[in-house]
């Protein structure tokens, strides 16, 4: 048996399937995983992200801790609020985790990393921040809450009091804001408008059934995988990990080799960086469409004329009725390539993700 979120008895009113996520029980379903995927892009669905690590972060040297832990430039969340996505990387440039860190006010952030990633996470960052002053606190009490779709912040601003609503609809993209015991963050991982909302663990089942009586579907892991697919996101573990850079895995808009005054930055892994980038990215990352019949699924072979990739993510998806999948090839590949399918090489073009955006396909037919 794993281990329970906050809101396990609520999933199991709901009759949702329960599988293991990372040491989690977590909802796959609650009936139709289709269904749940087309709510959250026609009106509004919600998910269960308990199962994520909320970690504070405080101290007078916070800051500079985050500049040397993060790949992007902590420098850019100047005002109470902003988030920043960023890797976190090991000497030799590839990826320890991915994750969101909020800038609360002086020396205080709040990040957000992955669940499956949670131990070596947390001993990571604990033993980089041994040399600065700042204290590390993992807020396991808290429970994470995603609404999102392009109806998601209406429904989901009717359980605010009032005197919150206006506030709270008027955050910017990745802004977040704290509302009594809220925090709402305009942030997803779906590629739909919605919130992210942390909350007491003690108030996590009340919330969670208000959103349901505002007519918010609830929706599992396997529908928030084919969102997060068609909206051309990377899964930690299967489009990069520990062996893969972020300028090979499609994150290189993450990587900020220069501070706001065009000084270097001396992060983690900048030297590898460096070097690769100096050198030439061996590989590259690709949105890939299958042109014949089947599914695209992970490590299946890619067959390109510069040599052999990998696809690291597929799936079918249920807005497009297409079979999609992202991959990583030799750079020198062209636009179009085979991927091996039950021993058969069927043919593929190149999508720059994403493939989805606001419900609508970006797809030239």
């Amino acid at each position: 048996m794993g281990r329970h979120t906050q809101l396990f008895d609520c999933h199991k009113t709901l009759g949702a399937r329960m599988v293991d996520f990372g040491g989690w029980d977590m909802p796959v379903n609650y009936g139709s995983q289709i269904d749940e995927h087309h709510a959250v892009r026609r009106d509004a669905g919600m998910f269960d992200v308990s199962h994520m690590t909320v970690v504070d972060l405080s101290g007078t040297q916070t800051h500079a801790f985050l500049d040397r832990l993060l790949a992007n430039d902590i420098g850019k969340a100047a005002t109470p609020g902003k988030a920043l996505y960023s890797c976190m990387l090991n000497d030799s440039g590839c990826v320890i985790d991915d994750l969101i860190v909020y800038y609360r006010g002086p020396h205080r952030y709040r990040m957000v990393v992955n669940a499956a990633t949670r131990e070596k996470d947390l001993d990571w960052i604990r033993r980089q921040a041994a040399a600065f002053d700042v204290d590390v606190d993992e807020r396991e009490e808290l429970a994470m809450i995603a609404v999102q779709g392009p109806n998601a912040r209406e429904k989901a601003a009717t359980v605010l009091p009032e005197s919150d609503r206006d506030d709270a609809l008027a955050l910017k993209p990745f802004v977040s804001g704290e509302f009594g015991s809220l925090f709402v963050a305009r942030t997803g991982y779906t590629g739909e408008d919605g919130w992210e909302i942390i909350v007491p663990g003690d108030e996590a089942a009340e919330l969670w059934n208000s959103l349901l009586q505002n007519d918010i579907a609830p929706a599992g892991l396997g529908a928030r995988d084919t969102l997060r697919l068609e909206a051309g996101m990377n899964l930690y573990g299967s489009d990069m990990d520990e062996t893969t850079t972020p300028l090979e895995s499609g994150l290189s808009w993450t990587v900020s080799f220069t501070n706001g005054d065009g000084g270097a930055r001396d992060f983690i892994g900048a030297a590898a960086l460096r070097e690769q980038k100096e050198n030439g990215v061996p590989r590259k990352f690709v949105g890939l469409l299958l042109e014949d019949r089947g599914v695209l699924r992970s490590h299946q072979r890619v067959v390109t004329q510069a040599g052999d990739g990998e696809v690291t993510s597929g799936s079918f998806s249920p807005t497009l009725s297409r079979s999609i999948g992202l991959a990583r090839v030799p750079a020198q590949a062209g636009d179009t390539m085979d991927v091996e399918i039950r021993n058969k090489l069927l043919s593929c073009r190149t999508i720059k993700p994403p493939f989805v955006r606001k419900g609508e396909s970006t797809i030239d037919s």
